[in-house]
């Protein structure tokens, strides 16, 4: 991965927002180990009561020195206000340091608590400071601060250096904890164009913009330029709460991004940076922790490569060697877009990241005549790809891509072990891969979607008992995604837990006996076999009373707050049929029973509909539920939360029975 950067630096040597008005005064920030007493006294979050923590103050100042190299001035001050943000003390600061791109330097950092009235400050031993290694160019910075405790206040500062000018890093005003102020100093040469993308509605308490005069080098070889500074400060940020179904924190964070397109060097000409994506695709293809892998002979290829070859159509040879690699290699848990210890060494200890997994699979299916290619993704932790916003740093990770006809593709990732080779995996879902086709230089972005609705149909035959138990049998068949979650959580957690999960916690019903059909089987549904029994709680000697949802998965509402502040992205479209056939108990009739109905969001993306009759001494229920998109934006959330309230409401309806 070296090259990047090389060729990024041989490159350059050749070469406002509403404001926003807090609802409370923000003080300014204070410089090191000046700590108010109002901080210090300070018993909660004005604008966020419940906060366990906040951050007082954070603080970057961006510039360049005499050299070009990247510097940041950080400072941070938090407050904690009880156990439960103590976490907020354990404090990991990311870092390009295995390739010595980046190093953090000048750290200070102490803790100041209010004792018989008086602030105590506690410094923290600079030998409790140590650098965690994650893989050969990712580190860590690690420590915890000292003597945090309910009421303490706590601040660190450090230096930080990039000798990659072009790696302007992201900026959040948010984060998982209330934010007083943010502000983020940059002062850029003229030299550098940077493009900016701003994030999640950011409105700005200040954002100035000034020239500062600037100079290289010294006496009669004298050059002067102009630098941009810019100063942006969000005030009183409510913290980023985890919502049902929505992305990444990095999808969702206010915050700013950088993005380097233009070089202009003293006197000398435009150059355009890494700003497209066949150029990324490019440098790609030439790394040597990525396209420098796709070719190199692994240990005793040949007889896997004999075996696919022996196979008759693609997809058996396709099933063939994602199985191969799925069962032989281990995944770290590591996501990385490049290789650590390179494919070979992988493939020979049987370990290896995301991108030696992948581009092993890739390597065995391009040697066996396939047509595939390498890709990079984005995981949905890591965050949805901007196809407009040309990064290398969106991608977490390397899977292999083959283009089947104009209506299927197939992604494989072989890292997890559930993963099938015809079945996206649904975490890269509803974001875009960038392949790689260094022989006809063709390197574009593709997004990444499920058109097909993901079914699972619940088919329940159960007789309703005098004394007001219920006994019966339900076949579930479960596809594509449904089934490959059944699947991974059954053999996962074991049969008892799954069963809990399928009860979801109802003491009332008890399954006697589950069996699987097609399990080891990709290309087919799941079926699932279960015979259980259901006491009918509330029932007595006159009235029986039942609700038909049973085995939908779909009795808790997950959306239960009135406010969203995430988008919501399921990743694919569901589908559910639930069809009951419930036999009445002799000597008795219906008493109540609900009204047949439907209904739908009001720009039809989602219909439910209940079928309830009365037939041949048996009660019949259908549900049928369709989602027609995956994905709802925030706003249509007061008309999403509205819809998932009634449908629940027609979910829980009960049928009453009453004996004659």
């Amino acid at each position: 991965m070296n090259k990047i950067f090389t060729l990024f630096l041989l490159g350059a040597i050749a070469l406002g927002a509403n404001a926003q008005t807090p609802t409370v005064a923000v003080p300014d920030p204070q410089p090191y180990g000046k700590v108010s007493i109002d901080d210090l006294e300070l018993k909660a979050c004005d604008f966020e009561k419940d906060a366990n923590a906040e951050v007082l103050f954070e603080k970057g100042d961006f510039y360049y020195d005499q050299s070009f190299n990247l510097e940041q001035e950080y400072h941070k001050r938090v407050k904690i206000f009880n156990d439960n943000g103590k976490d907020a003390a354990n404090i990991r600061i990311p870092f390009y340091g295995g390739n010595h791109t980046e190093s953090i330097t000048d750290v200070q950092a102490e803790t100041i608590n209010m004792v018989d009235g008086k602030p105590v400050i506690t410094k923290l031993d600079k030998k409790l400071i140590y650098i965690q290694h994650i893989d050969k160019v990712r580190d860590e910075l690690v420590f915890t601060m000292p003597d945090i405790k309910a009421g303490s206040v706590f601040e660190y500062k450090y230096k930080w250096e990039n000798r990659a000018f072009f790696d302007m890093p992201d900026w959040f005003f948010q984060g998982k904890i209330p934010v007083r102020y943010s502000e983020l100093d940059t002062e850029i040469p003229e030299m550098l164009y940077f493009k900016t993308r701003t994030q999640a509605s950011v409105a700005y308490y200040k954002h100035t913009h000034s020239t500062v005069s600037r100079s290289l080098g010294e006496g009669t070889d004298m050059h002067p330029y102009n630098s941009e500074r810019e100063l942006r400060a969000m005030a009183n940020v409510v913290s980023l709460p985890d919502e049902p179904y929505m992305t990444s924190d990095a999808d969702n964070l206010k915050g700013v991004s950088f993005q380097l397109t233009q070089v202009t060097p003293l006197g000398g000409f435009q150059s355009s940076f890494a700003d497209t994506w066949p150029k990324i695709g490019g440098i790609l293809a030439d790394d040597e922790d990525f396209g420098s892998q796709l070719k190199r002979k692994l240990t005793n290829e040949e007889d896997i490569i004999s075996k696919a070859a022996a196979l008759k159509t693609d997809d058996e040879k396709i099933a063939y060697i994602f199985n191969t690699v799925k069962n032989t290699m281990k995944w770290n848990e590591r996501d990385r877009w490049y290789t650590n210890d390179g494919t070979c060494k992988a493939w020979d200890t049987k370990t290896g990241n995301s991108a030696e997994i992948n581009l092993i699979l890739y390597h065995l299916l391009k040697k066996s005549g396939l047509k595939v290619y390498p890709m990079v993704v984005s995981t949905r932790d890591h965050g949805k790809v901007n196809p407009y916003y040309p990064s290398l740093y969106q991608f977490n990770r390397a899977v292999a891509y083959i283009p089947v006809d104009s209506t299927k593709r197939y992604i494989l990732d072989a890292t997890g072990k559930y993963n099938t080779y015809n079945e996206m995996p649904d975490n890269l879902l509803n974001s875009s891969g960038l392949f790689i086709d260094k022989e006809s230089k063709t390197y574009d972005i593709l997004f990444l979607n499920k058109l097909e609705p993901v079914r699972q149909v619940a088919l329940i035959n159960a007789e309703i008992k005098p004394d007001g138990k219920m006994t019966g049998t339900v076949q579930m068949n479960s596809y594509s995604y449904n089934r490959i979650s059944a699947v991974k959580k059954y053999k996962t957690d074991g049969e008892k837990k799954y069963i809990d999960y399928l009860t979801e916690g109802n003491n009332n019903l008890k399954i006697s006996s589950i069996r699987f059909d097609n399990m080891e089987v990709d290309t087919l549904p799941l079926t699932q076999n279960i015979d259980f029994n259901l006491d009918l709680s509330g029932s007595d000697e006159t009235y029986i009373y039942f609700i038909p949802d049973i085995f939908t998965t779909l009795h808790s509402n997950p959306f239960l707050s009135v406010n969203r502040y995430t988008d919501i992205d399921f990743g694919y479209r569901n589908n559910y049929a639930i069809n009951g056939i419930y036999k009445e108990p002799a000597g008795y009739k219906v008493d109540a029973m609900p009204k047949s109905v439907s209904m739908s969001m009001p720009d039809k993306s989602i219909t439910f509909r209940r079928i309830v009759a009365e037939q041949d001494g048996s009660i019949v229920v259908r549900y049928s539920i369709d989602f027609k998109k995956s994905q709802y934006f925030k706003e249509s959330y007061p008309e999403f939360y509205d819809f998932f309230k009634k449908m629940h409401e027609l979910m829980n309806e009960q049928i009453v029975l009453k004996k004659s």
